[in-house]
């Protein structure tokens, strides 16, 4: 099976970067191509040809898979870090329950409207990784850093994507692995960063300030204890302070990138949406908490789910069990609301359309939104804001005769 190297097709190069770290001769560079992913070129006159680019691409190569998998769904005890997490908190219990000493922490972090993986070796910085990015991470030289804190003896804690881990995982063949912990996030594809850039050139004219930063997933709203989860809400602050918040059904970003307009071409045919893993441990939003386990519901401030597709990964959750409430669950179950765990994303068919508006340098962001957002129906409003999740969960507890965590 060829890669992108060989075939050129954009769809079998995930961006995992793994062929550009493994190179001996440093002959393999990233460029951006106009619909603003990178993609790996070789330096002919650097090469040797020995063939390792082509040996650890995930595309070419597919990491072991894993069976057997347990399924638990819950949130962190400490509402301080729920409020922080994009979910239930429960990457911070498996950095807890691994991190015990002597360890480095890997994950994807942001400046402005980079994202880039680094590390840190003190979890009290934890902060550094915490909420989804939505945008594909730069990896670097976290590969060789990996590798070079295994061999020195280290407890090493990956989290990324499904692809980075699993370039990690070839990256990483004949090197000991039994003190290397991997995490990945469920992912529903990455999209173009050429939206976030027209946009912030959008801010810059109408607010004469750039991004400073975003939250995708803002919880803290008006300092309320309870918090709207699951309206998605993102947060955009300006270097000059003014601070941007739209819910989900009111945000083009979320309609554009979830109707699968401007994803990374090899996420439609991604090979990682199945419920086999490459991962030790897989952490998502335990959606449809509000119908199959309410108690977990956590008065909308956040829920995880975590499946453990390895023996060390269930290990590690067990050790993280004392900082969660939560309970296994029936992995069918949650499988049914977790649509990246069984295919890929669909192909729609004005894509290149809308990539091509994208990238058209002569189209501002106002022009680019009118032409391509809709806004959402009064059905969908009523659904959401009138008859929403946070009813429906006090409904079935009085019919249960269950306990209403609206006040928990």
């Amino acid at each position: 099976m060829s890669g992108y190297l060989d075939s050129n097709d954009k769809t079998e190069c995930f961006g995992c970067e793994a062929c550009g770290q493994i190179c001996p001769k440093k002959a393999i560079t990233f460029k951006i191509d106009k619909e603003g992913f990178r993609y790996p070129e070789i330096d002919a006159k650097k090469c040797i040809n020995c063939g390792l680019c082509r040996r650890v691409c995930p595309k070419a190569f597919m990491p072991s898979k894993n069976g057997n998998i347990l399924a638990y769904g819950g949130y962190h005890k400490d509402l301080t870090i729920r409020k922080k997490s994009t979910s239930g908190g429960a990457f911070s219990a498996i950095v807890d329950s691994f991190c015990k000493k002597n360890y480095v922490i890997f994950g994807a972090t942001t400046n402005k409207t980079e994202v880039y993986h680094t590390f840190i070796t003190d979890k009290n910085k934890l902060d550094l990784f915490r909420k989804s990015k939505y945008s594909q991470s730069i990896i670097g030289d976290s590969y060789i850093k990996v590798r070079e804190f295994l061999n020195s003896g280290k407890n090493v804690l990956f989290s990324g994507t499904p692809c980075q881990i699993a370039g990690l995982l070839n990256f990483l063949k004949g090197t000991n692995i039994d003190n290397l912990l991997t995490v990945e996030v469920i992912c529903e594809g990455v999209p173009s960063p050429n939206y976030i850039e027209k946009m912030n050139n959008y801010y810059k004219e109408k607010y004469n300030s750039s991004i400073k930063s975003i939250d995708y997933r803002y919880k803290e709203i008006n300092n309320k204890k309870s918090s709207k989860w699951d309206f998605q809400v993102m947060n955009i602050v300006l270097d000059n302070g003014k601070s941007i918040v739209k819910d989900r059904w009111f945000n083009p970003f979320w309609q554009i990138w979830l109707n699968h307009l401007m994803s990374r071409p090899s996420c439609y045919k991604c090979p990682f949406t199945t419920k086999e893993r490459c991962a030790d441990i897989t952490l998502g939003d335990l959606w449809g908490v509000h119908l199959y386990c309410p108690e977990l519901y956590a008065n909308n401030s956040g829920c995880s789910l975590i499946l453990c597709n390895t023996l060390k990964g269930k290990n590690v959750l067990k050790g993280a069990y004392s900082y969660l409430n939560g309970h296994v669950l029936d992995f069918d179950e949650a499988l049914k609301y977790q649509s990246p765990l069984r295919k890929h994303i669909d192909y729609n068919k004005d894509r290149d359309k809308f990539i091509k508006d994208l990238s058209n340098d002569n189209i501002g962001y106002k022009e680019l939104i009118k032409k391509w957002y809709k806004l959402p129906t009064l059905k969908l409003l009523y659904s959401k804001y009138i008859w929403g999740n946070r009813q429906k969960v006090f409904v079935w507890n009085l019919k249960n005769g269950g306990k209403d965590e609206r006040n928990d």
